[in-house]
């Protein structure tokens, strides 16, 4: 299991990978190097295709298909699914690329360039980082964000907005990272970096939105039999697969997929937090006994969590202020111990199909007083009620005073907001979720958390197909009056209790404060009131102590607040960012 990073340069370019910790691997001489690093993750390489070169991690669920666009000599049937993409980007350009379907980071030598390339949706993450100028410009690429902080040639440090738009969203979702001078590639998109410093995005897929007024039933069908596709595509051969199983509709339909699908066991797997704390462990076994899966309640002590918190977050490439981190790490080792190889999830409904966040939106729209997509964005930013109102006290005098000038967080959420691409504004909102939580939370937290157990966490939710097609069902089947994910809930109804499909979502309710009161006291105290936190100056601590205390409302929300800051303090101690 590797990670790999790359470099272009005109000095020393192999250099510069071993000074990332990379290994080189072959290529041709040049401005490029290629090298794998120690770590979990699915790097393989290089590949080779005429005179460029690949590295990458790369798994492809519709090999087949690719194989046959590119022909009888296109391709050797022994090649791996690394090649396979090289080889249909060297034949077809963007467009190979935009016809693949799958989980991949890659970086092509070509010419005298670099060329990165991530997946459609972001379920593998990718930075680069520039340093120097004219003949002394430089390049560094790497699915690891460690890696890029050891390339000698960048001096990073803490990016200031960064820290603003994670106290805001509980992830970052954007191009931007927590290090100075570092930027992540986005899903869907090709970048080229050149010698001289500059680089081109072009993006070879984006899901766009098309008018098709066929009736329901003929938009159900359809659906289904893609999700179906799309969960066959994604099942291990001859092994057993493990599906992560909460009693939602999402990881329901996808566990009685896998269940009526697959040829070998299906194992699924459901969290409790013990004692008194609410569960769905009533609908997960109901699911369950359904499908006749094996099925595993796997117990989540807080003491647990304190315990394995900081390893957890020491894993992700940026933060995510998510308290079910820890669960699905044990979870991912539940499954690994069981001897899977692939894990199957059913993330992706809410952002794809119209979950709870698009329905007080809409409801916004009907009664603001401001026009224009500012304001949508600016409600969209307050429905995630996390620290966005809280900043003017939690953040310093010094801090806040750095960031007067920034570009405000909406900037991240117009492009998506505005009239585009999207002219139905629940599908506006769609592709907000899809482009911001979807890849930038949902996607690459599970990908990094089942890699660390040698896992791959697959998403049927997520195939390319399927979003394709979401985007083309009316706004009014997926939304139906107060009824979420209507037409994802029809296509699958007779695969389900009607308990499970027609009863609402309640999600995951998580005991974050119970834990920052118990078993997270002393380790919350320690790290958010320590010297080290005082030193880095970003947080009041009178704000802090009051939070600790809950004190400030009359509904107190300090213990996802605290989750965040304390989230957030873990992964620069992690990441050794200082002041």
């Amino acid at each position: 299991m590797s990670r790999w990073c790359a470099s272009l340069t005109a000095d020393d370019p192999v250099g510069q990978v071993a000074a990332m910790g990379g290994r080189p691997v072959p290529t041709r001489e040049g401005r490029h190097a290629l090298g794998l690093l120690d770590g979990p993750g699915a790097a393989t390489g290089p590949y080779r295709v005429g005179d460029v070169y690949a590295i990458g991690e790369v798994t492809l669920h519709n090999a087949p298909e690719l194989r046959s666009r590119l022909g009888a000599d296109g391709a050797p049937g022994d090649c791996s699914d690394g090649e396979l993409l090289l080889r249909a980007y060297v034949r077809f350009g963007t467009a190979g690329l935009a016809a693949a379907d799958g989980m991949f980071a890659l970086a092509i030598a070509e010419r005298d360039e670099l060329v990165l390339v991530r997946d459609h949706m972001g379920a593998r993450t990718l930075f680069h980082a520039h340093a120097g100028t004219g003949e002394r410009a430089a390049w560094a690429a790497s699915t690891s964000l460690r890696a890029l902080q050891r390339w000698p040639a960048l001096d990073t440090g803490l990016h200031l907005p960064a820290v603003r738009s994670f106290l805001t969203f509980a992830y970052l979702p954007g191009r931007e990272t927590l290090l100075r001078g570092i930027h992540e590639v986005l899903p869907g998109r090709c970048v080229r970096l050149k010698p001289d410093g500059t680089s081109v995005e072009e993006t070879y897929w984006e899901p766009a939105e098309v008018a098709d007024e066929r009736p329901a039933a003929e938009h159900a069908h359809e659906l289904r039999e893609l999700l179906e596709s799309a969960t066959a595509r994604r099942l291990p051969a001859a092994e057993p697969v493990g599906v992560l199983l909460s009693g939602g509709v999402d990881s329901s339909l996808v566990t009685a997929l896998a269940a009526k699908l697959h040829d070998q066991a299906v194992r699924s797997y459901s969290i409790s937090f013990g004692g008194d704390a609410p569960n769905e462990l009533a609908y997960s076994g109901l699911v369950a006994t359904h499908c006749h899966t094996e099925h595993q309640v796997l117990t989540v002590p807080g003491a647990a969590v304190a315990a394995r918190l900081p390893e957890t977050v020491a894993l992700l490439d940026s933060p995510v202020g998510d308290p079910l981190t820890v669960p699905n790490l044990m979870l991912a080792e539940a499954v690994a111990a069981d001897g899977m190889s692939v894990v199957l999830n059913g993330e992706g409904g809410d952002p794809v199909f119209g979950g709870p966040k698009n329905l007080p939106m809409l409801i916004h729209e009907l009664h603001r007083d401001e026009a224009g997509v500012d304001s949508r964005a600016r409600a969209y930013v307050d429905s995630y009620r996390k620290c966005h109102g809280d900043l003017p006290v939690l953040l310093t005098p010094g801090v806040l005073a750095e960031l007067a000038d920034a570009p405000p967080v909406t900037d991240l959420l117009t492009p998506y907001l505005a009239q585009g691409q999207m002219t139905s504004l629940l599908n506006q909102l769609l592709h907000t979720n899809l482009r911001t939580k979807g890849a930038h939370h949902i996607l690459t937290k599970v990908e990094r958390i089942t890699a660390s157990q040698g896992l791959e966490g697959r998403a049927p939710l997520f195939d390319r197909a399927v979003v394709d097609h979401a985007f083309r069902v009316p706004p009014r089947l997926k939304l139906a009056g107060t009824s979420e994910k209507w037409i994802l809930k029809e296509a699958v109804r007779d695969l389900l209790p009607a308990t499970i499909v027609d009863r609402p979502k309640s999600g995951m309710r998580v005991p974050v404060q119970q834990w920052l009161d118990g078993p997270l006291r002393e380790l919350g105290h320690d790290l958010l009131l320590g010297g080290s936190a005082r030193a880095r100056g970003l947080f009041r601590q009178d704000t802090i102590r009051s939070w600790l205390r809950r004190e400030g409302t009359l509904l107190p929300r300090q213990g996802g607040k605290l989750w965040l800051v304390l989230t957030l303090e873990l992964w620069l101690r992690s990441f050794e960012v200082g002041a």
